[in-house]
């Protein structure tokens, strides 16, 4: 048996797709669907270990947990970790493959096809319907050469699909009715209609509006679908992180998280809303200060140190702000950073931050690993580990862990002033971040309730979803 597809594109990066399918598998599987999602090519530095191994992008994760599934490598075969220089270190099927620049990484084109293609095929032996999420916009005229993640994938597999455009960002006529008029016969023939996302307030004044896209498109509108401030979901990179709605800063609670250049994982701080994102020393004083996690930490290190935050860090620290890091910035809080094999930067050797007397060695082996674990202060938590490495304090320092993982090791640091943690997602949760920043800090919701949130969204906003030919 073969999984009937789905594709979801869009007019444009952020204009809904990820929140639109995640939105299908809940209601799909509401409707007792064996649904999985799938999305050829991801570009992000969020990304999650999979439990039986492997690495993929976290809004994959978000649409597996949305499907009742445990991701796995095959929902996101490629994906991009951007390096911040022309580069992107490539994984394929959840393990690291290559650095390439754009121009060698198109010159694998037929290769990840193949790559691309086994992993949709292994799904689609499993399941009943595979919801195909697609990057950016559908009709970059300039890559279609080198397509594995839209429109060429939409016509080899003959997948019905939609297209999602957010009227938020404004020019929802001309990127609609731009990107129909872009599509080959194929595509159009495949396209079952547009859905318009993000829309706030009354409804019926945008009914003019979507008769007037269908005339010039010739495509119905599958929804105007509302914009949801209630649900909440993973961001897919740093930039949907930075841009969330600020909130006023807690009293004593002042924070500041590194803009680093190679940041990742920017989900770890998606319940920080009041925190400033910095990339020079600022003027501010601040309670805490957050080195997040690095997909290059001697560059970012020394980035740190030429830019004046590190010294600015060292100040505050001395002032009497508390320090935290996480993955690479519990790294970067030791004496000193190196690589010896040349894993991740020619440079063998980089000064850290000085703030517990720690060593780092970088090697060739990544640590990829879901985790159960507990703080000092007795709070249970799942969390994640992605990166390389392995951080040794001196024997003579009376450190606290940050946390006991459930098979019994101990993880990170909790000093004077200074918190260090390998655990992505830890501060995540309302209780660590109320024991780390002395505040309450609310929660998201549950993830059930968010997808159980999304099910009755895309129910509500959907027009004749007996047209998608998902029954």
């Amino acid at each position: 048996m073969t999984a009937r597809p789905f594709f979801i594109g869009g007019t444009a990066s952020h204009a809904g797709k990820s929140w639109m399918a995640t939105a299908l598998c809940a209601w799909l599987r509401r409707r007792g669907v064996r649904v999985a999602p799938f999305k050829a090519q991801n570009m992000s530095n969020n990304s999650f270990p999979c439990a039986a191994g492997g690495e993929i992008g976290r809004a994959q994760v978000a649409q597996a947990e949305a499907c009742g599934l445990p991701p796995e490598p095959a929902m996101n075969p490629i994906l991009l970790k951007p390096n911040g220089d022309g580069t992107s270190q490539v994984v394929v099927n959840g393990l690291v493959w290559k650095t390439l620049t754009a121009r060698d990484y198109y010159a694998h084109t037929a290769e990840l096809r193949g790559v691309v293609r086994s992993a949709y095929d292994d799904l689609a032996r499993r399941f009943d319907v595979v919801v195909i999420e697609g990057a950016g916009s559908v009709t970059e005229l300039n890559l279609r050469p080198y397509d594995l993640v839209n429109l060429d994938l939409v016509t080899r597999l003959e997948a019905p699909w939609m297209l999602v455009a957010d009227i938020e960002r404004g020019g929802v006529f001309g990127s609609v009715i731009g990107t129909f008029d872009l599509l080959t016969a194929d595509e159009r023939r495949l396209c079952r209609g547009f859905a318009i996302n993000r829309f706030r307030g009354d409804l019926s004044l945008f009914e003019d509006g979507v008769r007037l896209i269908e005339v010039r498109t010739g495509a119905p509108c599958l929804g105007v679908f509302p914009y949801a401030s209630d649900i909440h979901l993973d961001a897919e990179d740093s930039l949907s992180i930075q841009l969330q709605k600020r909130s006023a800063a807690p009293d004593r609670a002042t924070l500041a998280v590194i803009r680093l250049p190679s940041v990742s994982n920017t989900t770890d701080f998606r319940l920080l809303t009041w925190a400033d994102w910095v990339s020079s020393p600022p003027a501010a004083d601040y309670d805490f200060i957050v080195v997040p996690g690095a997909k290059y930490v001697i560059a970012d290190l020394e980035w740190l140190h030429a830019s004046g935050l590190a010294a600015w860090i060292q100040a505050q620290h001395r002032r009497g702000a508390t320090i935290v890091g996480i993955c690479g910035g519990y790294q970067m809080l030791g004496r000193s950073i190196s690589d010896p094999t040349g894993a991740e930067s020619p440079r063998q050797r980089a000064q850290g931050l000085d703030l517990i007397p720690a060593e780092t060695v970088l090697g060739r082996e990544k640590t990829t690993r879901v985790v159960k674990a507990t703080t000092g202060g007795g709070v249970s938590f799942g969390a994640y580990e992605i990166h390389l490495g392995e951080t040794t304090i001196d024997r003579e320092a009376a450190f606290l862990p940050f946390a006991r993982l459930h098979n019994g090791a101990l993880d990170g640091v909790r000093a004077q002033r200074v918190i260090g943690t390998y655990l992505h997602g830890a501060f995540e949760h309302p209780a660590v971040c109320a024991e780390a920043f002395g505040v309450p800090i609310s929660g998201l919701g549950s993830s059930a309730r968010d997808y159980d949130g999304l099910a009755d969204w895309f129910a509500t906003a959907v027009r004749q979803p007996e047209s998608l030919g998902l029954d």
